[in-house]
């Protein structure tokens, strides 16, 4: 009777034992919990009563009250920092996106007198901080006319969102092949008529990161906004926010509800865009 010997099965390339799985999953769901904390926490604290917050006893969620979010719409300038937020926001992701795709593609196809100055001018602006550029562009804005305006406040976040969105938008554009251009102008396109109904399509993932990128640029910006935007009627959120916090004392009620009511908009805007973001933000990272 012959006897069978059986082989241990080989473990695959790459593959895991069960202690390195069971760490691997157990450092996952530890990092997952760790970044949950913070969001969970103001959330949480966002519902409590009114001074809820100052209780001395810990409570994760007792007597929950919608107190700070009515105090927050209806106590305070909430709803008119968040109209010129989303209006300053709007108008810097629309123009970010025109902008910045024109640039790109024009630097990607065309070969100008001062190409290599444009490109180069696109990297050096992203080699200041914002500290450096608020004085000269508030000299600038202060001889326009353009202080204490919306318009003033999307130029300046422009400067921040459009250099890095172009060279990105480039870097796409490279991606895609001369050919389809030249047979759109084959078809009798424009230049711009090729660039408008031929080439962009074929670029939504670029395009929708530069609209969330530009979006955040100017959603969640504090400096600008508090340098040009002096008047309580122009203020947005990021400068709002910081009524709410005293030299002695802050009322982490209204903070909460008000960072809450913050992030659902960069969240819609985020869940519209993420299916793109991650092919938009690796197409051309190996050809320049």
């Amino acid at each position: 009777m012959s006897t069978v010997t059986a082989t241990p099965k080989a473990r695959s390339r790459g593959g895991r034992g069960p202690l390195a799985s069971i760490l691997l999953h157990g450092a996952l769901i530890t990092a997952s919990l760790i970044s949950l904390f913070p969001v969970v926490w103001l959330v949480l604290t966002s519902l409590k009563p009114r001074d809820g917050w100052l209780s001395s006893e810990l409570e994760i969620f007792n007597q929950p009250s919608l107190d700070n979010y009515a105090r927050v719409l209806g106590e305070t300038e909430f709803p008119t920092w968040l109209l010129n937020s989303v209006l300053a926001a709007a108008l810097t992701t629309v123009l970010g996106v025109f902008v910045a795709s024109t640039t790109g593609y024009a630097i990607s196809r065309f070969r100008f007198p001062g190409h290599r100055g444009v490109m180069w001018l696109l990297l050096v602006t992203q080699m200041f901080p914002v500290a450096i550029l608020i004085v000269p562009l508030y000299n600038l804005m202060a001889g326009l006319g353009l202080l204490n305006q919306i318009p003033g406040l999307v130029i300046a976040y422009l400067t921040v969102a459009v250099p890095f969105c172009a060279w990105m938008m480039k870097s796409y554009f490279d991606t895609i092949p001369r050919e389809i251009d030249q047979a759109g102008m084959v078809d009798g396109l424009t230049p711009f008529g090729t660039f408008w109904r031929v080439v962009l399509p074929l670029a939504r993932p670029s395009l929708a990161v530069t609209a969330f990128y530009s979006f955040m640029t100017a959603w969640g910006e504090v400096a600008y906004a508090t340098v040009f935007m002096s008047q309580e009627e122009k203020r947005t959120l990021g400068v709002g926010l910081q009524q709410f916090v005293g030299q002695h004392w802050s009322d982490w009620g209204l903070l909460t509800a008000s960072a809450v009511l913050i992030a659902i908009p960069a969240a819609a805007v985020f869940l519209l865009v993420q299916r793109h973001l991650v092919t938009g933000l690796t197409a051309g990272a190996t050809k320049s």
